[in-house]
């Protein structure tokens, strides 16, 4: 069997298909940190100081929608161990606040209402429970909360584990059981894909928006390991970990070289995830830090338009609303794609190739769906593909796209 033989022959789950058509998606970082104004917090901080009295979770998906995003993953327990909905498992979330209300609810619902799809971030790590470190008693608990936030809140498209693992307030380091948590997942939500640490999509390297020459779906199945290692996961929040650029040695996954010598590989998409301001939580010092507009279509384009799906983090204020400056951005980025990708010029066109199969003829590149699609003649891995207008027209982007399905 060839090398292309081989590789042609990994291909993706359903689960997978639909995440990766997904393409531009927010994260939503909100929790006590945002109270704080820290990043990551240390499990000490009381409910009573969690107040969003004004949250408007519609409000985030129409400014979500306005950005032409298709999901929301909301940060239902960070580090700190706080969690946004009602848990019957600690007191340490939301029914014990001022507020009261289960945020995780109010933001499915809305995510519904809006037609967007919803995704769920969960810390393994926990700052604030006793049990952490505590081996399977703290692998129980957290299983326990795993299955409120996948049986109560309706259809999960994503399950989103970063590495952060560091030391219990007993001074013990906690050894995950991924292998637990997956068949978890698969078992209560088997439509979700399970990323970063899982096994469905891979981190890009870098909290930064930073992308490689070449994103490649075929991985060394070794790969999917990298983040689950203990030794290599995040311990402090660190501005060089959110800042740092892709390491050399990790700038090719998927060429034909790299995999030439590789006795098992899996269909791994990237994720490419950053913020659209310095922190991941809102800090009202960076209001005016909003990142800028091109910045951030020079993600989309290097992301979305390079084999990679696109996470853009907005956070919310203390009163648990959007500020005005990233929802005006949001806006913006809406506004440019459409412009950017309204018209398809290629129907109007006379185009033709030196080559076609039977089945999949050139007329399968003139819309923007999985099917139809070209395909050379079998045995073919090149042809020459031309299209002329009867008049001189402006082209602003050429979109090629693979069939995944």
């Amino acid at each position: 069997m060839t090398l292309d033989e081989r590789l042609t022959q990994v291909v993706p789950t359903a689960r997978q298909i639909s995440h990766q058509s997904t393409e531009f998606y927010a994260f939503v970082h909100f929790g006590m940190n945002t109270f704080t104004d820290r990043e990551w917090g240390d499990g000490s901080e009381s409910p009573e100081i969690f107040d969003p009295y004004a949250l408007d979770a519609d409000q985030w998906v129409a400014a979500i929608k306005s950005a032409g995003m298709r999901g929301l993953i909301l940060t239902c327990k960070h580090h700190d161990g706080f969690c946004l909905w009602n848990s019957r498992l600690t007191e340490h979330c939301v029914s014990s606040s001022p507020y009261k209300k289960d945020i995780v609810k109010q933001v499915a619902d809305a995510c519904r209402r809006g037609g967007i799809k919803f995704g769920v971030y969960i810390s393994p790590w926990d700052r604030h429970s006793p049990l952490y470190g505590r081996g399977e008693a703290y692998d129980d608990y957290f299983v326990g909360q795993l299955k409120e936030l996948l049986t109560g809140y309706g259809e999960i498209f994503s399950v989103w584990f970063d590495g952060a693992c560091g030391e219990g307030p007993n001074g013990k380091k906690q050894y995950y059981d991924w292998e637990r948590y997956y068949k978890t997942i698969r078992e209560l939500q088997p439509n979700a894909c399970i990323s970063v640490c899982g096994e469905d999509v891979r981190w890009c390297g870098n909290e930064a928006g930073y992308t490689r020459p070449s994103e490649w779906s075929v991985v060394p199945k070794r790969t999917k390991d990298t983040e689950k290692i203990a030794s290599l996961s995040q311990k402090s929040d660190v501005e060089e970990f959110r800042r740092h650029r892709i390491a050399a040695s990790d700038i090719d996954l998927g060429s034909r070289e790299i995999l030439k010598n590789e006795s098992e590989l899996i269909w791994y998409p990237a994720e490419v995830n950053t913020s659209i301001r310095p922190g991941w939580f809102w800090h009202e010092s960076e209001n005016d830090k909003v990142r800028g507009l091109d910045e951030l279509i020079n993600i989309y384009y290097n992301s979305v338009g390079g084999n990679a799906t696109f996470l853009l983090n907005i956070p919310p204020m203390k009163n648990g609303l959007f500020h005005e400056n990233d929802v005006k951005r949001l806006g913006e980025i809406g506004s440019f794609l459409q412009n950017a990708f309204r018209t398809n010029l290629l129907p109007s066109a006379e185009i033709y190739a030196d080559n076609e199969s039977d089945i999949h003829s050139i007329s399968g590149v003139l819309t923007d769906d999985y099917d139809p699609y070209y395909a050379p003649e079998r045995g073919r891995n090149t042809a020459c593909i031309t299209a002329k207008w009867r008049e001189e027209k402006n082209i602003g982007h050429i979109i090629i796209k693979e069939n995944i399905e």
